[in-house]
C-alpha cells in the first residue's frame, strides 16, 4: 500500500509541467492592451468623480497638485533603487522626452480639473476625448474618416448646447485644451514606454508633473487644506492617476496609438455613468444623446482602423514606433 501523498506531491501530480503558479504568471503577462485600457478608464473616472467633491475645500488646482504629488511619492518609493541606475544609463534625449511627458501630463490633469469644476464631468470628458480621437483619425490617413470627428463635434454641441447660453465658456475651453494635451500624452507615452519600463517612466513623469502643477495648486492647499482633506486626496491618488497611468503606459507598449484612441471612445460614457452614480450628476436627454454620438464616433474610427489594416501594404499608424524591448514587469 502506497503512503499518502503530501500536498506538494499532489500539486506536482496535478501540474507535472512545472509549479502551480506558472499558469497564472503566463496568463498575467498576456493580458491584452484593450483590457488594460478599459480597467484604467473605470478606475480613472471613479477617482475623477470622487475628486470633484474636494474642489470646494482646496480648489481644482490644489486638489490636482496634492493628488499628483502623493501618487509621485508612492511610485518613487515603490521603484526604490532600481530607478536611479535606469536614469543614469538613459541618453539625454530620452530623459528630455520623459520630462516633457511629465509636463504634458501635469497640464492635462490640471486643465481637466478646471473644466470639471465648471461643467458636468461627462461633458468635460467628451471635450477632452476630442484629442485622442483626432490622433486616431489622423493616423488612418483617410479623408472620409474625418466624418467621425464631425460626428464627435456634433455630440459635443449637444453636450454644451451653446445656443442656450448655459455652458460655461471657460469650462469648455479648459476641456478642449485638456484634449490637446491628451493627444500629446498619447504620442509621448508610447515614445517613453519604448525606452523605459512602465514604472520608471511613470515615476519620473509624475514627479515632473508635481513640480509643474505646484505654482497653481500649492497656494490653495496651504491656505485651505485640513487633515481630513489631505487623507482623502491621498486615497484618491491611488485611483487617479497612479493606477490608470501605469495601466495605460503598459497598454501602449502593446497596442498602437490608433487602437488606444479608438478604445478611449468609451471614456465619455464611463465618465457619465461615474458622475451619475457617485456624485448624482443627472444628464439631460440632450446630454445623453451627445455622449452617445461621441462614443459612436470612437467606434466608427475603430472600424475605419480595421478596414485600413485589411489592405495589404498599407501603413495604418503613421510614425508608429517599433515594438519596445522587454522591460521590467509593471507592479
Amino acid at each position: 500500500m502506497r503512503p499518502p501523498m503530501t500536498r506538494g506531491q499532489k500539486q506536482r501530480a496535478a501540474c507535472p509541467m512545472g509549479p502551480v503558479s506558472e499558469p497564472h504568471t503566463l496568463t498575467s503577462r498576456r493580458i491584452p492592451g484593450a483590457v488594460l485600457i478599459l480597467a484604467a478608464m473605470t478606475v480613472l473616472h471613479t477617482g475623477s468623480a470622487l475628486t470633484t467633491e474636494l474642489f470646494d475645500d482646496i480648489g481644482p488646482a490644489g486638489t490636482t497638485w496634492l493628488r499628483v504629488g502623493f501618487a509621485a511619492l508612492l511610485l518613487l518609493a515603490f521603484t526604490g533603487r532600481s530607478l536611479w541606475p535606469a536614469l543614469r544609463a538613459a541618453p539625454r534625449r530620452d530623459l528630455a522626452a520623459v520630462v516633457l511627458l511629465g509636463a504634458v501630463s501635469g497640464a492635462m490633469m490640471l486643465l481637466f480639473s478646471e473644466a470639471a469644476a465648471r461643467i458636468p464631468l461627462g461633458t468635460a470628458t467628451a471635450l477632452e476625448f476630442l484629442g485622442p480621437l483626432a490622433v486616431a483619425v489622423a493616423s488612418l490617413r483617410q479623408r472620409r474618416e474625418l466624418a467621425w470627428l464631425l460626428l464627435a463635434a456634433a455630440g459635443v454641441l449637444c453636450l454644451t448646447s451653446p445656443w442656450q447660453g448655459g455652458a460655461d465658456l471657460a469650462g469648455v475651453l479648459f476641456g478642449v485644451a485638456s484634449g490637446a494635451c491628451w493627444a500629446l500624452y498619447v504620442i509621448g507615452t508610447q515614445h517613453v514606454g519604448s525606452r523605459f519600463s512602465a514604472q520608471h517612466g511613470l515615476a519620473v513623469s509624475l514627479g515632473v508633473a508635481t513640480v509643474f502643477t505646484a505654482p497653481f495648486g500649492a497656494p490653495g492647499v496651504v491656505s485651505g487644506a485640513t487633515w481630513q482633506v489631505v487623507a482623502a486626496v491621498a486615497g484618491i491618488a491611488v485611483l487617479m492617476p497612479l493606477v490608470p497611468f501605469l495601466l495605460e503606459m503598459k497598454a501602449l507598449q502593446r497596442i498602437g496609438r490608433t487602437a488606444y484612441g479608438t478604445l478611449a471612445g468609451m471614456e465619455p460614457a464611463v465618465s457619465l455613468l461615474a458622475a451619475l452614480v457617485l456624485v448624482s450628476q443627472v444628464p439631460t436627454a440632450l446630454q445623453a444623446a451627445g455622449t452617445a454620438l461621441v462614443v459612436v464616433a470612437g467606434i466608427g474610427a475603430a472600424r475605419g482602423e480595421k478596414r485600413a489594416a485589411g489592405r495589404p501594404g498599407r501603413e495604418v499608424v503613421r510614425g508608429e514606433l517599433p515594438a519596445p524591448a522587454p522591460a521590467a514587469p509593471a507592479p
